[in-house]
C-alpha cells in the first residue's frame, strides 16, 4: 500500500505536459452548465482499486466532466456507467454505479488506470503526452505483482500495453485474447459515447468482453 500510495501522490503532482495542465484548469473553471454548482478536481488522475487483482483495466484517459470533475477514473461520465455497471454484474465490482469518489464504490480483484493521466482536448493526447504517462504505468505494474489479465479499451491503451510488456502490437479489434506467457491481454472498443451510441459497441458484445475476463480471472 505504501508503495501505490507514494507513486498516487506524485500522479496526482505531475505538471510534465503543459498543454493538458492548462485544459484541466481551464474546464475546472469554465464547466458546463449541469455541473456549474460543483468543484471540479482539475488534477491528474491516479489508478484505483485491488492492489490485489488480477484483471488490469486501461483506459485512454480521464474525461473532462468526468473523471476531470470528480477525481476519480470512469466516474461521473457515460463511460463510468458502463463500466461500474458491468463490473458489478461480474462480481468485479461493490455496486453497480460510479458516481463519486465517496460513493462508496469498491473493486475485487480489478484495478483500473488509464494511458493518460488528465484529460485531453477532443479525447485526443498527443505522442509526448502518452510517453510522458508512460512511466507511471510502468510503476504501477512493478507493484501490482498479480496481474495475470489486462483489459485495453481502445487502440491506444492497447499499443501503451503493448510497449509496457515488450510486446509486437497485434492487428487491434473487439474481444480479442492474445496470450504470452505471464499475461493475457484482452482487447475491447473503448464504452465511449461515440461508440455506445453509434451501435459500434452494443451492451452484448460489452458484456461478453468481461465474461471473458472472469474466466480468465480464474483461471491463471
Amino acid at each position: 500500500m505504501k508503495k501505490i500510495t507514494a507513486l498516487n501522490k506524485r500522479i496526482t503532482r505531475c505538471t510534465k505536459c503543459p498543454r493538458l495542465s492548462e485544459y484541466s484548469k481551464v474546464i475546472s473553471k469554465s464547466k458546463v452548465r449541469r455541473f456549474r454548482d460543483e468543484k471540479y478536481y482539475g488534477k491528474p488522475l491516479s489508478g484505483f482499486g485491488d492492489i490485489n487483482a488480477k484483471l488490469l483495466i486501461v483506459g485512454l484517459a480521464p474525461a473532462a466532466h468526468g473523471g476531470n470533475r470528480t477525481g476519480r477514473m470512469f466516474t461521473g461520465d457515460s463511460s463510468g456507467d458502463w463500466l461500474a455497471k458491468i463490473m458489478y454484474k461480474n462480481g468485479f465490482a461493490s455496486i453497480p454505479t460510479s458516481q463519486s469518489r465517496d460513493d462508496g464504490l469498491v473493486l475485487y480483484n480489478a484495478y483500473v488506470t488509464a494511458a493518460v493521466r488528465c484529460a485531453p482536448p477532443q479525447n485526443k493526447p498527443t505522442k509526448q503526452e502518452i510517453e510522458n504517462c508512460f512511466v507511471y504505468m510502468q510503476e504501477e505494474i512493478k507493484i501490482l505483482k498479480n496481474i495475470s489479465v489486462i483489459l485495453c479499451l481502445g487502440k491506444i491503451a492497447y499499443d501503451v500495453t503493448s510497449r509496457l510488456l515488450d510486446l509486437k502490437p497485434e492487428k487491434f479489434g473487439h474481444n480479442k485474447l492474445f496470450t504470452y506467457d505471464n499475461y493475457r491481454i484482452l482487447t475491447s472498443y473503448h464504452p465511449s459515447r461515440q461508440n455506445t451510441q453509434t451501435g459500434r459497441l452494443t451492451w452484448k458484445d460489452w458484456s461478453a468482453v468481461f465474461v471473458k475476463a472472469k474466466k480468465l480471472t480464474r483461471n491463471t
